[in-house]
């Protein structure tokens, strides 16, 4: 069989036939089985991910051929998300570590960091921002990234993800980051921030059970957030206030929970992100309205 594959191209091809035959289920960094063949390719090869189309027929040695066809054979036997087998993801045009520390990066937030969190910041002036859950501390690592003169701090509960974090930090060479332990806001009594960033846990108990095997290779810490997907979000929304400058903003990703989340605080002037690929489940609120209907929203939390 080696035989007949001599390209790259002639493995890429091969690879996502293979990949849709399994049945595998994409959704770490890549959505179809050609973009993750291409991945674990490259990734095999030593070639970079923006490889011109020319090197697509350049043929294979043998050894490269067996090491290609083993990383799709763990790929297909074990269901292991690609990013863990070449152990990078890309967020927000930064490549990261990535490992089963930490969810392997994939949100949306990556488009706003980008664009400078306009229109919602509105011009206004940013000192310090703050990531809450920040895993493998993608999001505020790009921040710090695409703004050096910013401050900014990352925080999570888990001690193994905030050292993936650590190891980016330094893979980067973000200098303005600090990572600390904390649930939450817990170690940030007295600290405020004009920019307060989080993608929390938001799958619901019963879709946690049910997902399919790629994810129970992430931390289920990262993944599972009650009935409703829910519990953390309402505690931060119930504790930013406190944490936000007078004109601070939240950016919170809620995922499928959006709706729940809407039904409940119905009254709640959410506005919700348009992405390039539509709404993703992610929210702007300026401090204000927070505390508008911080009554409420502490009702809702406090009973979680």
């Amino acid at each position: 069989m080696t035989a007949e594959l001599a390209t790259l191209i002639d493995f890429i091809r091969y690879g996502a036939s293979r990949f849709n035959a399994a049945g595998l289920t994409f959704g770490h960094g890549h959505d179809n089985a050609l973009d993750e063949a291409t991945q674990l390719v490259l990734h095999s090869l030593h070639l970079p991910h923006d490889i011109g189309p020319a090197y697509g027929q350049a043929r294979l040695t043998a050894e490269e051929k067996d090491a290609i066809l083993g990383l799709f054979q763990r790929r297909i036997d074990e269901r292991v998300p690609a990013c863990y087998l070449t152990g990078e993801a890309w967020f927000a045009g930064l490549s990261f570590k990535s490992d089963a520390r930490a969810l392997v990066p994939r949100s949306p937030i990556a488009e706003q960091i980008e664009a400078g969190f306009e229109p919602w910041l509105a011009g206004r002036p940013v000192a310090r921002a703050l990531d809450v859950c920040t895993g493998s501390g993608c999001i505020a690592i790009a921040m710090a990234h695409y703004n050096p003169q910013w401050e900014v701090t990352g925080v999570d509960i888990s001690d193994e993800a905030l050292a993936l974090a650590v190891e980016n930090r330094e893979r980067l060479h973000a200098a303005n980051v600090r990572l600390l332990h904390s649930d939450l806001f817990s170690a940030l009594d007295g600290e405020t921030f004009d920019l307060i960033v989080t993608n929390p846990p938001y799958v619901t108990n019963a879709q946690t059970d049910a997902l399919p095997p790629e994810y129970a290779h992430e931390p289920d810490l990262g993944l599972r957030a009650g009935d409703d997907g829910l519990d953390l979000a309402l505690r931060i929304l119930r504790d930013a206030p406190a944490h936000l400058s007078e004109h601070g903003l939240l950016i919170c990703e809620v995922g499928e929970s959006e709706a729940d989340l809407v039904r409940l605080l119905p009254e709640v002037p959410f506005a919700w992100i348009e992405f390039r690929v539509g709404q993703m489940g992610v929210f702007a609120i300026d401090r204000a309205d927070l505390v508008a209907h911080h009554a409420r929203i502490r009702t809702l939390a406090d009973a979680r």
